[in-house]
């Protein structure tokens, strides 16, 4: 909430995603469950939770299913993980929450159409790639340079100041959620608007600020709105599938990414979306927002590789 109220540049489901998971294992604690159902209740947790927020049920059970090990879903938790999400974007329909929904209309299916969005996958791995290693080597470099945690934050909070007023805006402060909608349903975006986000977001998450990275691919998509008419695309069509291909190569989840098109934008582009999907997945490398992320299989060939995400 600091992190919001004073500008910093983050979404919020990094923070809900901790609250549903820790709140269900809590609760399945009190209800004494073994490790396995223990895991299940925490994967219900977060479905509920990424439901509530973004009012995606579908996205949000196949998420919570894909994202701890890519490579291995947990269909015993289908159910149970559909439920939840499912009374979750109930509880936010009873307090009128309106869920996210954008208007895009998605041009014929061709072949020629097809290679333009498949470029614009390649491009969007390559963008999910700089993200994840800003993101994680920024924090390691802020970490060493500034060792105390007060002094890290409150300089943070001064450079942070001193890009906005250097941007002459506020549009890249928040979730960015404006900016979003611009791009998508008007084809609108600034050129340099998803280098100067994840700078933003950079410095914020770097100097110990709290929030998600998803919102911030989010905005970082209004690449696509850039790239689209260079490439032949409609500009918010290609900032919607921007969207969700760059998410997918930032968590590695292909499936989930692909039913993210669907409830966010209607299911008109969705054979575009999961090209663009598919190949922003199979090109983003090993490398993803969460480092306990375990990738369970090659994305190349059928092997076990086990390791995690860096």
């Amino acid at each position: 909430m600091l992190t919001h109220l004073c500008g910093g540049s983050s979404g919020r489901e990094g923070a809900i995603l901790q609250i549903g998971g820790s709140i269900s294992s809590k609760v399945g604690r009190w209800m004494r469950l073994d490790d396995k159902d223990s895991r299940i209740i925490t994967m219900c947790g977060m479905s509920a939770a990424f439901s509530a927020l973004f009012g995606t049920p579908l996205t949000a059970t196949i998420f919570a299913l894909e994202v701890i090990s890519v490579g291995v879903v947990y269909y015993s938790g289908l159910v149970p993980c559909l439920t939840a999400a499912l009374a979750a974007f109930g509880v936010t329909q009873l307090f009128d929450i309106a869920p996210t929904r954008f208007t895009v209309e998605a041009p014929a299916l061709s072949a020629d159409m097809l290679w333009r969005v498949a470029v614009l996958g390649i491009a969007c791995a390559a963008m999910s790639i700089v993200f994840c290693e800003t993101m994680h080597k920024g924090e390691r470099l802020i970490s060493r340079a500034v060792r105390n945690p007060y002094l890290r934050a409150a300089g943070g909070g001064l450079v942070i100041i001193d890009l906005t007023y250097l941007c002459g805006t506020t549009d890249y402060n928040g979730a960015g959620t404006a900016v979003i909608s611009r791009a998508v349903t008007a084809g609108e975006a600034e050129p340099l608007a998803f280098a100067l986000k994840l700078l933003f977001t950079a410095v914020t998450l770097g100097c110990g600020f709290r929030g998600g990275e998803v919102v911030p691919t989010f905005f970082i998509a209004t690449l696509g709105c850039v790239l689209g008419p260079l490439l032949g695309i409609p500009a918010g069509f290609a900032a919607a599938v921007g969207l969700v291909a760059l998410f997918c190569g930032a968590v590695n989840c292909p499936v989930a990414s692909v039913i993210l098109a669907v409830e966010l934008f209607g299911s008109g582009g969705i054979v575009y979306s999961a090209v663009a999907c598919a190949i922003a997945y199979m090109l983003s490398g090993y490398t993803g927002l969460y480092s306990s992320q375990k990738i369970m299989y090659s994305k190349l060939r059928a092997e076990f590789i086990d390791i995690h995400a860096k």
